[in-house]
């Protein structure tokens, strides 16, 4: 398990201006394997951070962790071919028991971290979660200079219509990482950014963490809301929730 010591930049591309930068702690977790954690970092077990499988993987607070990845891979009819990958998770842990993602990473690798498919689990604040799954037809490696897409079809923001197509660009290495999500609605979407640093995790680095942003995601939320408030005072249109789609992952 790693630390990521990450930004993330969000921008709308027309209407009511609106842009901002915020820093974030994600974790990497390689969810199928027994790893020794440090004192203030957990898995499946309270403590200052921890990591639950309950929490990724299928609906929300009832997941299956990787197990869940397995089934979508088979279910896609990939799952043979990436028997021997790793199943990484790419998201902010629980700090002091909160959690709220707005996008999870499953990144699906060989042992030299080189990404044969992901699934993007994206989560809005009205209890919802849809998820994307991405991969060239061949199973190649997905390279930074390759777009993936996929159809929007699920609601996030309700200044965001439920139309488009999501196009993801990964960077993976064993150092960093970066996700460039571009959302195409014509002269309209958002370009999205999630940038940061692999490190080792350490006791010191968790605790710092804590001390640093005591609120964890619960402070992610709260920006969430704050942006909100912007975009309502500069006019933006506010769309109603709709249902989700039935179906918990497409491509």
């Amino acid at each position: 398990m790693q630390l990521a010591r990450a930004s993330t930049y969000h921008r709308r591309k027309a209407g009511p201006s609106n842009a901002f930068r915020y820093s974030v702690d994600y974790v990497l977790c390689d969810m199928e394997a027994d790893a020794r954690l440090p004192w203030f970092m957990s898995r499946n077990r309270r403590n200052l951070a921890s990591v639950w499988d309950r929490d990724h993987g299928g609906e929300r607070g009832a997941g299956t962790g990787a197990a869940w990845v397995r089934r979508v891979l088979d279910s896609h009819n990939i799952g043979a071919q990436l028997a021997a990958c790793r199943i990484l998770l790419l998201a902010q842990p629980r700090m002091a028991g909160y959690l709220f993602n707005p996008v999870s990473f499953w990144l699906v690798t060989d042992e030299d971290d080189t990404v044969r498919a992901f699934i993007a689990e994206v989560n809005n604040t009205m209890g919802d979660r849809h998820s994307y799954l991405c991969h060239h037809t061949d199973l190649r490696p997905i390279r930074p200079e390759d777009t993936m897409t996929a159809r929007k079809v699920f609601h996030v923001s309700p200044f965001q219509e439920i139309k488009g197509t999501y196009r993801f660009n990964l960077t993976f290495k064993p150092d960093s990482f970066m996700v460039r999500i571009d959302l195409d609605q014509g002269e309209r979407g958002f370009l999205a950014t999630l940038t940061g640093t692999r490190l080792p995790l350490t006791s010191a680095r968790i605790l710092h963490s804590g001390l640093r942003r005591p609120l964890g995601s619960l402070r992610v939320v709260a920006l969430i809301h704050w942006q909100a408030v912007k975009l309502l005072i500069k006019g933006a249109p506010f769309k109603k929730r709709p249902l989700p789609p039935s179906n918990e992952v497409s491509t």
